[in-house]
């Protein structure tokens, strides 16, 4: 499974770029000095870092994404599971909803969701 870590920093950027791909680079420098007060290099440095881990590239000056942010909380999800449920869904599930009732439409939404996913590879 691939792992990726991301701080608090990389992830709002991460939100800002998806927002916006495709964006040209300078447009990107701009927009992060507005919302962050970055200065150029920063904007550079944090970008060449989500690049390096493959949420990104950056092309002729364009950014655009390489995993798309439904990709990205995908992989997310099944890492948390993965980390403290040693990757069972039935333990993650049952820690889920200890605490809360599901009403008979989620109920219905989760057998539809196994019947769906049962046979296929994530």
């Amino acid at each position: 499974m691939q792992k990726i870590e991301l701080g608090e920093v990389q992830e709002r950027f991460a939100n800002l770029i998806w927002e916006y791909e495709p964006v040209k680079s300078m447009d990107l420098v701009k927009i992060c000095k507005e919302r962050f007060e970055w200065n150029k290099s920063t904007t550079f440095t944090v970008l060449r870092k989500l690049c390096e881990k493959g949420l990104f590239k950056n092309e002729n000056g364009t950014v655009s994404s390489v995993m798309s942010k439904e990709e990205f909380a995908g992989v997310k999800s099944r890492q948390f599971v993965q980390e403290h449920f040693k990757g069972s869904l039935p333990a993650f599930l049952a820690a889920f909803i200890s605490d809360k009732t599901v009403s008979e439409k989620e109920a219905d939404e989760i057998r539809s969701m196994i019947e769906e996913y049962k046979n296929s590879a994530f």
